[in-house]
């Protein structure tokens, strides 16, 4: 019966003791998480406490406090200009421009191939072999001009050469065969283009198709020359769209230049990027895109008035668009200054000054 009582008291002994060492265990766990400026400012009031005990003035320690406070925050009222949060800044630096009337047009860029304006292959009127080609590529020739010579001779049979003549006056763009072949009735021989008028063919998607007219311009851009582009117009439409791909098959005539003649470094077969102009309007109010910030599915932009330098917030309505500018429809006049640089930083009502 001893022995329990014994066996009792140290049982109640250790639970005390891992009690006691769950509780410090506990609270270094919880000191750790307390931030330091709580500890700090714990620290401030022991010692605010401290000074009391010594005999110093409670209301003059907080005073001096609040001088304190006062002489790093600065004075009070800094200013209309001044923005939130005091300091010597005077408010967001930003960039503006004035809404002004100006042409905008939308266009739709394409691919096309650079073609001839007319082209055509050249047959033999009898089958043979040929003995004698008197033209190569890149040649000028006239209808009627002899291209070649066909033998149509068999063995135990002659036979005169009989002449291959082009029904065409054109430039021969391809000669598909060599002397010493046999060829037939519908064996091309060569094929003769007119490269003095180059078309760039090119086929417009159906919801584009009812803007095409003839005379429509557009911009011509070159791989081989990049950089620079060339003016052209619709010359050509097809009367129906494309029943497979819905697209209508158009053709544009390359104009000429300053000096009168189309650039000559402009080859058949080249591969042609093209900008139509599908929408043009003039005198319209316009600003940059880089001005706009989508929200929530409206377009907003940030304007400045001429006698405030605090930013107001504005809703507009978007007109046609192009790669650089936007038409106001509505929520802008002319000659507001609309903020283009510095405007994802700004609320309505928010301090700016322009820089230039």
């Amino acid at each position: 019966m001893k022995n329990n009582n014994i066996k009792n008291k140290i049982s109640i002994i250790i639970v005390f003791i891992c009690i006691v060492l769950l509780i410090f265990i506990a609270f270094r766990i919880v000191r750790s998480f307390i931030p330091e400026n709580s500890q700090q400012e714990e620290g401030s009031r022991s010692e605010s406490g401290t000074a009391r005990l010594d005999g110093t003035p409670q209301e003059g320690r907080q005073g001096g406090e609040r001088g304190g406070e006062q002489s790093e925050r600065g004075p009070p009222g800094g200013g209309q200009g001044s923005p939130r949060g005091g300091g010597d800044r005077t408010g967001t630096a930003i960039r503006v421009i004035p809404v002004v009337p100006g042409t905008i047009e939308t266009s739709v860029i394409l691919n096309g191939d650079v073609l001839s304006s007319s082209q055509v292959s050249i047959f033999p009127l009898i089958g043979g072999r040929i003995t004698e080609l008197r033209v190569q590529d890149g040649d000028r020739i006239n209808r009627g001009q002899i291209i070649a010579m066909i033998d149509p001779s068999r063995p135990g049979d002659p036979f005169f050469p009989s002449p291959v003549t082009s029904t065409v006056s054109g430039i021969v763009m391809s000669i598909p065969v060599s002397t010493g072949d046999t060829v037939q009735t519908n064996s091309v021989i060569c094929v003769v283009g007119n490269l003095d008028n180059l078309r760039v063919e090119t086929h417009v998607p159906e919801r584009y198709s009812v803007r095409m007219i003839r005379s429509l311009p557009a911009q011509l851009k070159f791989e081989a020359m990049p950089g620079e582009s060339f003016a052209a117009e619709i010359d050509e439409l097809s009367p129906v769209l494309d029943p497979a791909s819905r697209t209508l098959r158009i053709r544009l005539r390359i104009l000429p230049g300053s000096n009168g003649i189309v650039d000559p470094r402009i080859l058949a077969g080249m591969f042609a990027t093209v900008s139509l102009v599908t929408n043009s309007r003039t005198d319209v109010p316009v600003i940059p895109r880089e001005a706009l910030i989508q929200t929530y599915g409206r377009w907003i932009v940030f304007v400045v008035p001429q006698d405030s330098n605090r930013a107001q917030r504005r809703e507009v309505t978007l007109g046609l668009e192009s790669e650089t500018l936007v038409e106001i429809l509505s929520g802008l006049e002319l000659g507001e200054l609309v903020v283009i640089a510095g405007q994802n930083f700004l609320a309505d009502g928010d301090p700016v000054h322009i820089v230039e």
